[in-house]
């Protein structure tokens, strides 16, 4: 790398041959105004607001385009530097609206920066012009605000010769003034545009910005990459991607794992909240994360993860894990990594807690679950099931545990005190479910109405349906577009036949001697709960109407079990007081994780709050609690992503489901492994949203002396 030395406001400055004066001056902290310039992209000295002298040079020169030559002498203000300027500014001001405070980039503008550095008032020199353009809010993620444009040509740029996408141009308006950034009259979805961002990233004024409303009340990596943010656990999602579209099934698993144990069983039950948040699904229909999670962890044939991962020295420290749900489960096998001995207790026959035994075994194989345990036993963690622990302080002393984490969940269903509720042929979910896990096989009669809305009561619906009852039905509080359950199960129950009563109250349990014959119900006007968990309710007057069956099934919320002997301290809905950041309970040296501390949570919420136990507990044990690392290459990330070709309209993969006549007659997994060329078509059409972030930042002028 050849270098030379040129001399800038007195000052010498050592810069690479072949660099601008600008790049010069920058790079050797002198700040020269400028807004076409951006360190991504070529010069074209449009705004001519970086204006130089030079010894020796005729004119005044723009420094963006200036090759930088040894021995150079170069002066960055003058009268006659500074006059320009002024104007060059206010004929840029001329036509842009004074009022800021509605625009996103707000106190991060570019332009406002470099007029509070030239000392601009609003009063200008020129005749204001404001152009009669209405903002364009018709496409996906990106406003288009043209009386904020300046005419940079930053936009067009990027998207032409950096991401080499091509749908941006300038346009005129009828008076052959520049207007903005157009796109021939198309949108940009059938543009063909690959909405990566880099239009807004580089825009210097927000005329080309990001959508409000899809940055989810967030900002920064967090709004821009959702999918990674919302994820519990902060699973690296666009990073996996990548490795799927390129073929590397093991590195894309190594990434998963970095952050969860449990891969497998995540691409079958996780809630994927990740999904709801995906910024394709404002552009058509978000990315099939949850399934090409499953495709990776089932096509990973090296285990690169299990070569890179840490495995700490031992230490002399015991810790026991009450419970082996998820929770329990996750909080175990990172102890064990950082080196302590680790015994999990389970009260029921097999480890897995409600993953084993709330979950039917057609939406999670236990192949699948008896899998990914075996890989927690691998390091030596001791799982001792058909053990239920009464006492923390018996168990401590008898066994000389030094922590304990409890992980007991919420295995206890609720059962709504109306009237008929004790009928026999009343069941609580939960129950319910236990038993068919257990591999009992529970009579049930032709007509099954089952109370709730969520994940478990469609499990106890679909079960009802695999175990002979001809008609099922649901009722639900809440109405059918906020029902709680996963969108595929409201829309796999109903292909299989269950029907769905949204908006319902329960009055009372209809019997004739003790036998159930339906459930009396009142239509919901509104309801809300309150801080504590109570139910604010208002019901449709003279609403009565009575859904007709033989067994009754409520699945209307689940409560722990905390023994009282545990003496630990409670909330005033029942679950461990824990702190919210470390899982602290209120007695030294225990700690607690999962639905025990905060309520029915997704499979994901559980391992993430798993993960910041066993941090916890390392740290109380004299640990670091370090529990990251990096299990797989980070990628280089690419710039330039080529035309879209029908990008924004290629459709989701659709999921290979077997027919609702076939998966009713059995407890056979419903839903197929994606193909190869299917998972690498669906990673393909991810937005490469953390791609925007390799775009060098601009330095303000306050960020130099």
């Amino acid at each position: 790398m050849e270098t030379i030395k040129l001399t800038i406001n007195d000052k010498e400055i050592t810069t690479e041959k072949g660099k601008s004066v600008l790049e010069a001056a920058l790079d050797g902290g002198i700040y020269i105004p400028h807004l076409c310039h951006h360190p991504d992209l070529e010069p074209i000295s449009a705004c001519r607001l970086c204006i130089v002298e030079i010894d020796g040079v005729e004119g005044i020169p723009t420094s963006c385009t200036t090759p930088a030559e040894d021995g150079m002498v170069v002066k960055t203000k003058s009268p006659l530097v500074d006059n320009m300027r002024r104007l060059a500014m206010e004929l840029l001001l001329s036509d842009h609206p004074a009022e800021c405070t509605g625009c996103s980039q707000y106190l991060n503008c570019e332009l406002q920066s470099v007029k509070q550095y030239l000392g601009i008032s609003e009063e200008l020199s020129v005749r204001k012009r404001l152009k009669p353009i209405p903002m364009n809010m018709s496409n996906p993620l990106i406003v288009h605000d043209f009386t904020r444009c300046i005419n940079c040509g930053r936009c067009v740029r990027v998207c032409n010769d950096l991401r080499g996408v091509g749908v941006l141009a300038p346009v005129k308006t009828g008076r052959d003034q520049s207007a903005g950034i157009g796109i021939g009259g198309l949108s940009l979805k059938d543009a063909d545009c690959r909405f990566c961002g880099a239009c807004v990233a580089v825009c210097p004024t927000g005329a080309i910005r990001d959508k409000e409303e899809d940055l989810h009340g967030k900002k920064g990596r967090k709004a821009l990459i959702p999918c990674r943010y919302t994820c519990p656990a902060e699973i690296d999602v666009p990073r996996y991607l990548r490795f799927i579209r390129e073929g590397k099934y093991a590195e894309a698993t190594a990434v998963i794992r970095e952050k969860v144990p449990f891969p497998k069983i995540l691409g079958y039950v996780c809630a994927h909240p990740c999904e709801d948040v995906c910024r394709r699904g404002s552009v058509n229909t978000s990315i099939a994360i949850r399934n090409l999670k499953r495709f990776a962890a089932e096509n990973d044939t090296e285990r690169l993860w299990e070569k890179n991962a840490f495995q700490k020295d031992g230490t002399d420290n015991k810790v026991a894990v009450i419970g082996s749900g998820p929770a329990g489960l996750t909080a175990a096998y990172y102890l064990a990594k950082l080196g302590h001995s680790v015994t999990i207790y389970e009260e029921l026959p097999k480890a897995g807690g409600m993953l084993r035994y709330g979950i039917p075994e057609y939406r999670l194989p236990r192949n699948v679950l008896d899998e990914e345990i075996a890989e927690i036993e691998k390091l030596g963690v001791e799982i001792t099931c058909d053990t239920k622990i009464e006492s923390i302080e018996d168990l401590m002393d008898e066994e000389d545990f030094d922590a304990v984490v409890v992980a007991t969940g919420t295995h206890a269903g609720v059962k709504i005190p109306i009237p008929g509720a004790d009928c026999e042929d009343v069941l609580i979910g939960t129950e319910f479910l236990r038993q068919v896990n257990l591999g009992e096989t529970p009579k049930v009669p032709k007509r099954v109405v089952v109370l709730g809305g969520g994940n478990v009561a469609f499990d106890c619906a679909r079960i009802a349906r695999r175990l002979g009852a001809e008609q099922v039905l649901m009722a639900c509080l809440e109405f059918k577009d906020n029902m709680p359950a996963a969108c595929d199960e409201i829309e796999e129950g109903e292909e299989e036949g269950i029907r769905i009563f949204p908006g319902k109250t329960f009055k009372q349990i209809l019997n004739d001697g003790g036998k159930v014959t339906g459930v009396e119900c009142l239509d919901v006007e509104t309801f809300e709960f309150d801080e504590d968990g109570r139910l604010n309710l208002e019901t449709v007057e003279d609403s009565e109407s009575v859904i007709e069956g033989d067994m009754v099934i409520f699945a209307v919320g689940q409560r722990a079990i905390i023994p009282e002997d545990f003496d630990l301290d409670l909330t005033e809905r029942g679950f461990i007081e824990v702190d919210e950041y470390t899982g602290e309970t209120s007695e030294d040296g225990v700690f607690a994780a999962g639905d025990a501390c905060y309520g029915t949570l997704t499979v994901i919420k559980a391992i993430a709050s798993g993960r910041e136990a066993a941090k916890a507990a390392d740290q109380f044990l004299d640990g670091d609690g370090n529990i990251d690392e990096v299990l797989a290459p980070m990628p280089e990330y690419e710039c330039y992503l080529g035309p879209g070709n029908n990008f924004a309209r290629q459709d989701r993969c659709s999921n290979t489901c077997l027919l609702p006549e076939v998966r009713v007659e059995n407890f056979e997994c419903i839903l197929e492994t994606l193909e190869e060329d299917e998972a690498v078509t669906e990673a393909n059409r991810c937005l490469k949203c953390d791609i925007r972030f390799n775009i060098k930042p601009v330095k303000f002028w306050g960020d130099f002396e």
